[in-house]
């Protein structure tokens, strides 16, 4: 695979990514693993194979989509109830009948993204989630329930919020304890943000940058650098770069899971097991899956994850039309061909030191065709 190889090593000169860590799987085993550039350009620490990346929205496929997975395979949730069945603050509004699967499938009718961190921040640190998930039932829909397939971090808030509720856990907790654990996965969890100052408006540099966004580790890790938060006046290093999961706590459903590429692999492993009816750990079953992974009509998704599309797929043209995966905004995805049994996973912290770049959109496609070649998979 010299040619991955060189495509990598190309990238980092090429300022596509101050570094990254690829990692190919075909059949069950790994076929490439390395790690390229720098963690930190600043302190010019490296990057190295068990580097841990903010995974930003890889969340809402690798925590929040598998924790409602989870609860529909234990009968505790149906993707058909209702929003107002679960979650009975938004019971006689217009938001009370998008159903779980119109939230997994980003098609609810809710906005994209809003700028809540600007409100939250202002707030003490104990009212911040309450009154996220208070905007939440305030917000408009921009289109009506199903007419519309619009990529939405609302959707996945209020999906993590449903776990929380049907599950008595905090979000972090129940993924970590009915998956993570399971498979001995010790670099897949999310980072609690300290409770900080309220900012003023504008941002407060007295509070931002100091020591409210320091948190103490048990064990040494290795954190891929972020932005230069312009807002917190800090490097972000083992610090949630989403602006609304810092803002709520660092625990949401659209981002706050930070890992490792080998432990993504291993927990993709086990999907693909479960989904070939495989000996494994059986965290999920076949027909849970199955209906998870489909194509829903009309959409280049399948319920929590996403499809090649036909044409510009970030996977390049040799992935098969059963492909699932996910791109994060910080420079982090996957993608895994359950026909093929392919894995290729791909974390970079092109957001290093300024979300502005965004040379990676090209080098995505052409990287997953030379691993695809590479594999002599070219139709």
């Amino acid at each position: 695979m010299e040619q991955i190889n060189r495509l990598m090593e190309q990238a980092v000169k090429d300022n596509v990514f101050p570094g990254g860590v690829l990692l190919v799987s075909k059949d069950g085993a790994i076929r490439f693993f390395e790690a390229y550039g720098y963690a930190n350009i600043f302190s010019k620490r490296r990057m190295t194979k068990d580097t841990v990346f903010d995974l930003a929205s890889l969340t809402k496929t690798l925590a929040t989509t598998l924790a409602v997975m989870k609860l529909v395979q234990e009968s505790e949730l149906d993707i058909e109830q209702t929003l107002e069945s679960v979650l009975q603050e938004f019971q006689n509004t217009e938001k009370g009948q998008i159903r779980i699967r119109h939230l997994l499938g980003h098609y609810s009718g809710l906005p994209d993204h809003r700028l809540y961190y600007e409100r939250l921040r202002l707030l003490s640190p104990d009212k911040r989630r309450n009154a996220l998930r208070s905007l939440l039932v305030k917000e408009p829909l921009i289109y009506p329930v199903g007419k519309k397939v619009i990529y939405s971090d609302l959707g996945f808030m209020i999906l993590g919020w449903i776990v929380e509720r049907v599950s008595g856990k905090r979000l972090d907790r129940f993924v970590d304890e009915a998956i993570y654990k399971t498979l001995g996965l010790e670099n897949l969890f999310f980072v609690e943000v300290p409770p900080f100052p309220p900012f003023g408006e504008g941002g407060n540099s007295f509070f931002a940058g100091k020591d409210v966004f320091k948190k103490k580790w048990p064990r040494e890790l290795n954190f891929a650098a972020t932005e230069l938060c312009p807002w917190r006046n800090i490097l972000l290093e083992g610090i949630v770069h989403d602006d609304n999961a810092c803002a709520s706590g660092g625990i949401e459903g659209h981002a706050g899971l930070f890992g490792t590429a080998e432990n993504i692999y291993i927990l993709l492993s086990e999907l693909l097991k479960n989904f070939q009816s495989c000996f494994s750990a059986c965290v999920f079953h076949r027909d849970i899956l199955k209906v998870f992974f489909e194509r829903q009509k009309d959409t280049d998704r399948a319920l929590g994850f996403d499809m090649p599309a036909p044409r510009d797929a970030s996977c390049g043209r040799f992935f098969s039309k059963r492909s699932i995966g996910h791109l994060g905004f910080t420079g982090t995805s996957f993608w895994m061909d359950l026909d093929l049994s392919v894995f290729v996973i791909l974390l970079t912290n092109r957001v290093h030191p300024s979300r502005d770049n965004v040379k990676i959109k090209a080098f995505r496609p052409e990287l997953h065709d030379a691993v695809m070649k590479s594999l002599a998979i070219t139709t």
